[in-house]
């Protein structure tokens, strides 16, 4: 049973993506099969983390191949927490989608493509070996080319082309690391990787130099302090449903990879790493959140935002104690909610009053109480503020931190805490609290029809912000899978039993 549940994942949103080929002219088709897709894909993910979270990490090896000779599938609580995260959010934007995005995108291959993103992104996280995982990042990275030139306006296309020669550019450098990696140990596997890992290598400047490798490869893909430069300028671009996803969530799968190949093969270096990771967690929350501050458009502040939350999640990775790598993963979790629901939030704006800039906008509270309540949760949570779901993700962080002597560390977490607060202040009060510039009084008129896509489009945004306070309010559950899953990658034997069949 746990072979076919670790299948699913994958396989769910693989055949739900042909069979949307069949149907390539019939937009409302599509619609059906991926909202299906994705539910069966929410039931599958979640039924895989209770069955892991029972029986142990869960493993297969395509065509019955021994590991490490074959390609392995494996299942841990902390890639199994990404996937079912993953789906959440997946659900949401295809919900959003359906009335958010139009007709016209919805037409070219829209529904097929994101079901792929969805199939790559459980590639990543349930993979057991790093050439496949390269192979997966660059199925992530041809969806998200096609689904941020989609539409072919000129600010999208020259998003595009920044993303995807920035993560060309990463991807060289990840299969440079491979490269050398399969050189030195003569192997792939990431199990058998992690137990070369705990014995004396031959060539340690050589695993230095791949680990160096490695982190450039992830850390721009994850947006870390200074490869970061890319993502504002690609991420406010394409439909808020496009720029949604790919903004909440592929970020987190960058941070997944390093978080994963940093606890279980460049374990010997630490020396060298830890303090790295330091430097650069401090600089990437200052320089994300001074960049938020200084934005004027809704999504741009957004986006920044994304590259300063980044920092948080590396920090965890930095102090490497197990509440510290809880807290990560706890952070990560609560981010790809809450930034996704917020950049839905944004597009819900947009739709009702035709732009992202602060200055024109206004008065959304009077209008529209309801969804200023729900970015007042969301904006909440991302700023930490007790008792939601981003004040327990730092809180862990920053007691792993002062416990592990890393006081400025910590002091730069919480000053960027301030600024957040700063700048979620700043959307409430420049979108939602300050009077609207006059405007044309037709434009402020909205049809029956109008009102009622509206309504719908506050649908999946209800549905994160449930997930939100869940884990927010409710915060033991998720913190208790957290730890346990930190305990997992601290404690690799188990792993690496698991996988080899030790």
């Amino acid at each position: 049973m746990n072979h076919l549940l670790l299948l699913l994942p994958l396989l769910i949103p693989l055949y739900a993506a042909i069979l949307c080929l069949f149907f390539w002219r019939y937009v409302k088709v599509q619609q059906y099969i991926a909202v299906l897709a994705q539910a069966g894909l929410l039931v599958s993910t979640f039924l895989l983390l209770l069955e892991v979270n029972t029986n142990g990490i869960a493993t297969t090896q395509i065509g019955n191949w021994p590991a490490p000779f074959g390609i392995t599938l494996a299942a841990d609580l902390f890639s199994c927490l990404m996937v079912l995260t993953g789906s959440i959010v997946g659900m949401a934007i295809h919900l959003f989608s359906i009335k958010g995005l139009d007709r016209g995108r919805q037409t070219f291959g829209y529904y097929p493509i994101l079901l792929l993103l969805q199939l790559g992104i459980g590639g990543v996280c349930l993979t057991g070996d790093l050439f496949n995982m390269f192979v997966w990042f660059e199925l992530l990275l041809i969806c998200c080319f096609v689904l941020i030139a989609l539409g072919g306006t000129k600010p999208q296309l020259e998003g595009a082309i920044k993303y995807v020669t920035i993560n060309l550019l990463a991807s060289g450098f990840l299969l440079t690391g491979i490269g050398l990696v399969y050189g030195i140990t003569g192997t792939l596997n990431l199990a058998e990787l992690g137990l070369m890992a705990r014995a004396p290598m031959t060539h340690p400047s050589m695993v230095t130099l791949a680990g160096m490798f490695f982190l450039v490869a992830f850390g721009t893909k994850a947006a870390i302090f200074p490869l970061f430069f890319w993502l504002p300028a690609s991420y406010h671009t394409p439909p808020i449903a496009i720029s949604s996803f790919i903004a909440g969530l592929l970020t987190k799968v960058g941070m997944y990879a390093m978080i994963r190949l940093f606890t279980l093969v460049f374990i010997q270096d630490k020396g060298l790493m830890l303090p790295l990771f330091t430097v650069l967690a401090g600089l990437t929350m200052v320089i994300g959140v001074l960049g938020a501050a200084s934005q004027n458009d809704f999504r741009k502040i957004l986006s920044f935002h994304i590259v300063s939350q980044i920092g948080y999640m590396l920090m965890g990775l930095a102090i490497s104690t197990p509440l510290a790598l809880a807290g990560s993963i706890y952070f990560i979790m609560h981010n790809v909610l809450v930034k996704t629901n917020l950049f839905l939030i944004s597009g819900v704006v947009a739709h009702r009053h035709g732009t992202y800039a602060l200055k024109k906008l206004g008065s959304v509270y009077l209008q529209h109480p309801f969804l200023s309540l729900l970015f007042f949760i969301s904006a909440f949570s991302l700023a930490g503020i007790p008792p939601f779901s981003g004040f327990w993700g730092k809180f862990m962080l920053a007691k792993a931190g002062f416990e592990a002597d890393y006081f400025g560390l910590v002091l730069t977490s919480l000053a960027v805490s301030l600024l957040t607060i700063f700048s979620m202040t700043k959307i409430w009060n420049e979108v939602f609290w300050k009077r609207k510039p006059e405007t044309d009084p037709l434009l402020e008129v909205m049809t029956e029809a109008d009102l009622r896509v509206n309504r719908l489009l506050h649908l999946p945004v209800v549905f994160l912000v449930v997930f939100i306070l869940f884990i927010g309010v409710y915060a033991e559950p998720t913190v208790a899978l957290a730890q346990r899953a930190a305990e997992q990658l601290l404690n690799s034997e188990m792993y690496i039993n698991a996988v080899l069949k030790r």
